[in-house]
């Protein structure tokens, strides 16, 4: 397929902010696409799906280099223009477009080309690196159209701008090839759907979604779906390939939680740690985060303690909690969530900053989905499978009681112990990957943070001019698939990285990932998320999800959170609402 092809669906895309629209562009392209995988991949910006450790490794900067390789225009130039315009990816089809530097051999793109190449990028290593980089998109800029160079350098920044979430994604899977078996009919002129039978529609939307959740891959689930029913309902989970994990709803106390997960109930302690799913196949184990990332290298303390676990291969669920040396106490995220992205001094970091491994949930075990097995049934598989090391690997603690006394005592008992609260399951249900949907709750204190990405910054003035220092915050819009501003942070940020989370950190971590620059504005691609503490919901017309966090003040950086894991827009509102004189 030309890569022209998939631009033109791009350039639809991007036209339009209609998210039925969206999803019958999609939809009509992936009915007769070729290179499917590679096809899925790239219509979300990607190039190795979301569990996947590679990653392409160019920042904007190194991209000015190779625009000036392919269009013989100065950086200075480049970099002149991508201030005025701010879209480097503008740039590209600008400058392009009227290229002083041509080639007399110029092919056509096609996709599996510009997908080769770009995963190349990841792949190289060694002296020279930089400058083959720089080749390999050069090379591609130069066969490249103007629309098409404006698309490879977005993809390449990881920000393709086209307003494709995973909801219409999946949706656009469903009208590709179950049009007819859903009953599916479009109205393209009133942008309107139409459906004979809604249950029937939301069947399919429910065996995607599913797919989607277990194999964390849409370009997987996609090439399935052409296949037909059956082999998305046989696409199961494979220990090594990460998958979703269970998401719990928030109960406003103990009695909201036990009413709606029935009596009696597990209650856990939940932990402030981190979330880390293990897998072990082949005799290999891999440490993954709940937003997907592989950190097998950053805890070989963990894996020596699951060394005792007893079982072949498994799939495990669990949270990770810092460990006091002295103390022999739990100490709070912070302290323990440096380790995650560590690539030096592992072996030092571990032993300065010891871990307990605390189970609660196994997916997986000896060749055998879980899945489907009541969470009652699951516990007590566990408790054979796990042989407890002090201060490095148990089970989670778990009261089981129908007793609402009993229940509020452990939460306190949970609090006392330096823990968040408490999760509330219901004994009967099975595990389903990626949903809130009452099989569980969570009960925390009242006075909640929330957790919300950086999609902006702006530098500082005077002695903070060599950094970031206010940083534009948004929530998740469930309905569009897009992230909506909701205030700008500032406060709570460390002049010294030895005091906490600096500026300097923050601007280190965000500018590899900047995907405009327009005065000292810039705009990044939302990867980065923080937790933040606020003193109430406002209404606000400056900020495009129609609220403001009054006095944000960042609280610490949740670098096990993917942006998909953030506050909604309803939670947003639902906070409003709900607000009565917030203290904090």
């Amino acid at each position: 397929m030309e890569y022209k092809t998939l631009v033109d669906v791009y350039e639809k895309l991007e036209a339009t902010s209609k998210r039925l629209e969206k999803t019958h562009i999609l939809a009509q392209f992936l009915k007769d696409a070729d290179n499917l995988n590679e096809v899925m991949l790239l219509v979300q910006g990607r190039i190795f799906p979301a569990w996947d450790e590679r990653e392409v490794g160019m920042a904007a900067r190194l991209l000015l280099k190779a625009i000036a390789t392919a269009t013989g225009a100065s950086q200075e130039k480049i970099e002149g223009e991508w201030k005025k315009i701010g879209d480097l990816g503008e740039v590209a089809l600008k400058l392009v477009s009227k290229k002083s530097q041509h080639t007399l051999f110029s092919n056509k793109l096609t996709v599996q080309k510009v997908f080769s190449n770009l995963q190349k990028l990841a792949e190289l290593e060694g002296a020279g690196t930089v400058e083959r980089k720089v080749q390999l998109v050069a090379e591609l800029l130069t066969s490249a159209s103007g629309e098409e160079a404006k698309y490879i350098i977005r993809t390449i920044l990881g920000e393709l701008r086209v307003g494709l979430g995973e909801g219409t994604v999946r949706d656009a899977i469903v009208w590709a090839f179950f049009e007819k078996k859903a009953k599916i009919v479009y109205d393209e002129k009133e942008n309107d759907l139409q459906l004979e039978d809604r249950e029937l529609y939301q069947s399919y939307v429910t065996l995607v979604q599913g797919a989607y959740d277990v194999a964390a891959d849409f370009a997987a689930v996609a090439k399935a779906a052409k296949k037909g029913e059956n082999a998305l309902k046989e696409m199961e989970l494979e220990p090594g390939r990460p998958v979703k994990v269970m998401l719990f709803q928030k109960a406003k106390d103990m009695k909201e939680a036990l009413d709606t997960c029935g009596k009696p109930s597990a209650i856990e302690y939940k932990y402030d740690g981190f979330r880390l799913q293990m897998h072990k196949v082949d005799g290999k184990i891999k440490l993954f985060t709940r937003r997907l990332e592989e950190v097998t290298k950053q805890f070989p303390d963990v894996l020596k303690a699951l060394d005792h676990i007893k079982a072949k291969n498994f799939i495990l669920d669990a949270e990770v909690v810092g460990i006091d040396k002295k103390t022999k106490k739990y100490l709070p995220f912070q302290s323990i969530s440096q380790r995650i992205k560590r690539k030096y001094d592992i072996e030092e970091m571990a032993e300065k900053y010891p871990v307990e491994v605390n189970i609660f949930d196994i997916l997986y075990e000896n060749n055998k989905s879980l899945l489907k097995v009541p969470f009652e049934e699951r516990r007590k598989i566990l408790e054979k499978v796990v042989s407890e090391v002090p201060e490095k690997l148990k089970l989670a603690e778990q009261l089981i009681t129908d007793d609402d006394k009993k229940a509020e005592k452990f939460y306190k008992e949970a609090l006392a112990s330096g823990n968040e609260g408490v999760m509330v399951k219901n004994l009967k249900e099975i595990y389903k990957p990626g949903s809130r949907v009452g099989f569980g709750m969570k009960v925390k204190p009242t006075m909640d943070t929330l957790e919300v990405v950086i999609v902006g910054a702006e530098w500082g003035e005077g002695k903070r001019g060599k950094w970031l220092s206010s940083f534009i915050i948004a929530v998740r819009d469930e309905e569009s698939d897009e992230f909506v501003e909701i205030g700008r942070v500032g406060t709570g940020i460390k002049e010294k990285s030895e005091e906490g989370t600096s500026f300097d950190d923050l601007t280190k971590l965000l500018e590899p990932i900047i995907t405009e620059e327009k005065g000292k504005e810039v705009r990044v691609k939302p990867k980065i998320v923080m937790e933040v503490d606020y003193e109430e919901v406002q209404k606000s017309p400056t900020y495009s999800s129609g609220f403001a966090l009054r006095f944000p003040r960042m609280v610490k950086l949740r670098e096990d959170r993917s942006p998909r894991d953030i506050a909604s827009l309803e939670d947003i509102k639902a906070l409003h609402y709900s607000q009565r004189g917030r203290k904090v």
